[in-house]
């Protein structure tokens, strides 16, 4: 009985260490004025516990703002570097650049 205890403390202890080996990690470019690819407003999709990298590339500084959303976020003005988030909770957000605005520089992210 007690191997039988042991056996199955092991197995919810390995299954409990292998849970974040599921979640993935999305690459979103951040360039001038736009995020993802140039005349765009993409809407990117990951499931909840993955983690969102925003990389940071161009002439002008831009940030990562949730507009609406489950969870609020910003990310400070950069013009290089990374912003990342992991996200916990699922929903719409609705993510825009607040220096350029919604209209001109937004995407949209869904968490499953």
């Amino acid at each position: 009985m007690r191997k039988l205890i042991a056996l199955a403390t092991v197995a919810v202890a390995s299954a409990a260490l292998a849970v974040p080996a599921f979640a993935a990690t999305k690459t979103v470019k951040v360039g001038d004025n736009y995020f993802v690819k140039k005349g765009t407003k993409p809407v990117i999709k990951v499931k909840k516990g993955d983690t969102v990298i925003w990389k940071f590339s161009g002439k002008f500084a831009h940030t990562v703002t949730v507009k609406t959303g489950p969870v609020k976020f910003t990310s400070t003005a950069k013009k290089t570097g990374t912003y990342k988030e992991t996200l916990k909770k699922a929903g719409t957000y609705k993510i825009y650049c607040k220096i350029h605005g919604a209209a001109v520089q937004s995407m949209t992210l869904k968490v499953s």
